[in-house]
């Protein structure tokens, strides 16, 4: 009787100990194995790119800063869908999680998935801590990105310079320069969309004068977005007439919404 006891327990420890190990590797912040959608940005891009080819005007939301902050994720993407008037894709500017790890990231992007209509996600600061930047990659791909809606191209750039310790080039210049010749027939207007500006404490200021340069050497640049700052916010940051929008954080519970047409463009801030 006493060997069948010892014999069971041994059982139980060796259960409990592999169960453990199981759930340690299962809930590890930064363990970059990702199940599920991955390489979303591109797959988005091609549905906003057939969507709205032929369109003169686009309307699309921009949201920012969604951090922790899951049910006011889940209330902006709700009150987003249920708009009347047509919204063609969403922009959210970055920091999708709050300390990089890869559960935060899969939080976000079911919740990004409820949307009606396509999403491009950006690069955040906090999504660079520990394997962020990885798991990002593997989520939604390269963080310096474009895509043409209607005629205008939208540059989407990783201006978190300080998280890459400046290990890599960060905005990257090359990239730049690519896109601005790469399909220059099928644009005629710009926008720059980013997640940290410049002369923020995220941004390599070293540049931020030849970053002046780089963007406006875009066709017609209409504005620039950003987000970090968590609160709704205009700026002409180089006293040259270029507007840059910073997206609130939605744990403010506000959103853009811009309309473009062939001559001008609108921009509304919503309350939800």
């Amino acid at each position: 009787m006493k060997s069948h006891i010892k014999m069971y327990l041994l059982v139980c420890i060796a259960a409990l100990l592999l169960t453990g190990c199981d759930t340690v590797f299962d809930v590890h912040p930064y363990d970059v194995r990702v199940k599920g959608e991955t390489n979303l940005n591109a797959k988005n891009i091609q549905k906003i790119e057939q969507t709205v080819k032929s369109k003169d005007t686009i309307r699309f939301a921009v949201i920012s800063d969604s951090h922790q902050w899951y049910d006011d994720l889940v209330d902006a993407v709700n009150d987003i869908n249920r708009r009347k008037d047509s919204i063609d894709f969403v922009i959210h500017c970055g920091d999708i999680s709050d300390f990089g790890a890869t559960r935060e990231m899969k939080w976000t992007r079911e919740r990004m998935l409820k949307l009606k209509m396509p999403s491009v996600v950006l690069l955040g600061n906090h999504d660079c801590l520990g394997t962020g930047n990885q798991t990002y990659e593997t989520i939604y791909g390269n963080p310096d990105f474009s895509f043409i809606a209607g005629k205008v191209k939208f540059v989407c750039l990783n201006t978190n310079a300080i998280e890459y310790d400046y290990s890599r080039p960060v905005p990257n210049f090359d990239f730049m320069e690519a896109e601005r010749s790469a399909d220059s027939l099928d644009f005629d207007r710009t926008v720059v969309c980013m997640h940290a500006p410049p002369y923020s404490e995220q941004f390599n200021n070293n540049v931020a004068k030849v970053f002046n340069y780089y963007i406006h050497d875009f066709p017609r640049l209409l504005f620039c977005l950003d987000g970090h700052g968590h609160h709704t916010k205009t700026e002409d940051l180089y006293n040259n007439g270029t507007l840059f929008y910073m997206a609130s954080s939605v744990h403010f519970r506000q959103y853009y919404i811009f309309t473009i047409t062939p001559k001008d463009y609108h921009v509304e801030v919503i309350d939800f």
